[in-house]
């Protein structure tokens, strides 16, 4: 089997699936600057035809399993290849992934007339990649792949009781809670990592002597106390227990960002960007947990907003405007318009977040909400499209 390094160096083809990153990130951030605002106005305006095909079931399977999985993905392109040193990171195996998940989006949109066969196309993107995340894992002997190739796993068995909703209608609600839980707690995961290490990095190359929390016992509690409230909630949705788990959760996962010490970073914007992403993930971890003891103050849309359009959304554009920039041998820095990206994102979140609870402005809020997020993702297409579809950049 080729090294990592072996094959990108034998790669001749074009730039765009010279690493998995590429086309997954632009086709993803494409995608959803589209999506949503085809959702918003088919909510709003209702009309027949669109009404049909832009559903809210389509909404939450695109969101989910469209964007958020194609960004999964292309991420873990890379982490898989740093941890194992072997993995089809470039050519061939990338092209057939990056058909697939286009496969499975026409599909989607053609699932009123499709049925059991779309289902079948669009499972088959993350079902192929889980396996593949499995292959490595048997080469490999770094304990750092198990835990997001067990999340990936379970994420395919997630789409898979998505599209079984059409013959057991239970298993929608349930398919739709736990992917959602298991993209929060890779976030948790995944983003405890890597939050205190890139702040961490920062702080050492200016020399401040503060430095973030290192991992320590409070980081397992946090995280123990995390899985077991999203379990919780994932089984029983409307139980006091699961609100108080997932509130004592959501106030750890905050006590634990203030530990990285983000406020000292904050003059740079990749490094802010990851610290809010952390925040929305806590803030609404602790909502979700406050809309099952409160339902009468705090709706759970806004609660699953939060974290959707929050810390998805925004952890997400984070890891791919830095994975972009160090990956295409570019300086990271936030420029203007990676500012602006990150802007947009978190006023997409916030009004999201609002819309619910106010409901004089739901409409207004929501509409706002769709403009400001294809406005981020469209910034990131065009900004960081060239980047993505060109060969490696040396920075002077």
């Amino acid at each position: 089997m080729k090294t990592t390094a072996q094959i990108l160096r034998d790669y001749r083809g074009p730039a765009l699936f010279s690493f998995g990153f590429r086309p997954f990130f632009l086709l993803a951030s494409i995608w959803a600057a589209l999506s949503v605002p085809l959702w918003s106005l088919s909510y709003l305006a209702a009309g027949d035809t669109a009404a049909a095909i832009f559903t809210r079931d389509w909404h939450v399977h695109e969101m989910l399993f469209g964007y958020t999985a194609a960004v999964i993905v292309g991420y873990m392109t890379i982490a898989g290849a740093n941890w194992t040193g072997h993995y089809p990171v470039a050519g061939r195996p990338i092209v057939v992934l990056v058909a697939i998940w286009i496969a499975g989006r026409a599909a989607m949109l053609a699932y009123p007339m499709l049925g059991l066969a779309a289902a079948i196309v669009d499972a088959a993107f993350l079902v192929l990649f889980s396996l593949a995340l499995w292959r490595e894992l048997l080469a490999a002997t770094n304990s750092r792949v198990v835990a997001p190739t067990i999340v990936i796993t379970l994420l395919a068995i997630a789409n898979i009781a998505f599209h079984a909703r059409t013959i057991i209608p239970g298993l929608g609600p349930v398919s739709e809670r736990m992917t959602i839980g298991l993209i929060t707690f890779l976030i948790a995961l995944m983003g405890g990592r890597l939050v205190p290490s890139f702040t961490r990095n920062w702080i050492a190359q200016r020399k401040i002597a503060s430095q973030p929390a290192p991992y320590g016992r409070f980081d397992m509690f946090s995280l123990v106390a995390t899985a077991a409230a999203i379990a919780a909630w994932v089984a029983l949705p409307d139980s006091h227990i699961s609100g108080a788990l997932l509130l004592i959760a959501g106030i750890g996962l905050l006590i634990r960002l203030a530990r990285w010490k983000g406020w000292i970073a904050a003059r740079d914007g990749m490094v802010l960007i990851l610290h809010l992403a952390y925040f929305w993930c806590a803030l609404g971890v602790a909502m979700l947990g406050a809309s099952v003891l409160f339902p009468a103050d705090i709706p759970a849309t806004a609660a699953i907003h939060a974290l959707t359009t929050g810390a998805i959304g925004i952890m997400t554009l984070a890891m791919m405007t830095r994975t972009t920039l160090s990956h295409t041998g570019r300086e990271r820095r936030a420029d203007r318009p990676t500012l602006l990206i990150y802007c947009f994102a978190n006023l997409a979140a916030l009004t999201r977040t609002l819309a619910p609870l106010i409901a004089s402005a739901y409409s207004e809020l929501l509409l706002l909400s769709a403009i400001c997020w294809s406005m981020a993702f469209a910034i990131f297409a065009l900004n960081y499209g060239p980047m993505l579809t060109k060969a490696w950049h040396r920075a002077s």
